[in-house]
């Protein structure tokens, strides 16, 4: 498993828009990744 705070680390890094939420795996919540990338 990679540590939370090695997965914020990359994409701070590339400047890019991070968001969360609380889920296993991003399949399990499907309205909030539509909801992003809306």
């Amino acid at each position: 498993m990679i540590p939370p705070a090695a997965q914020r680390m990359t994409p701070e890094r590339a400047g890019a828009t991070v968001s969360e939420t609380a889920g296993s795996h991003a399949v399990s919540k499907p309205e909030a990744v539509a909801a992003i990338i809306e």
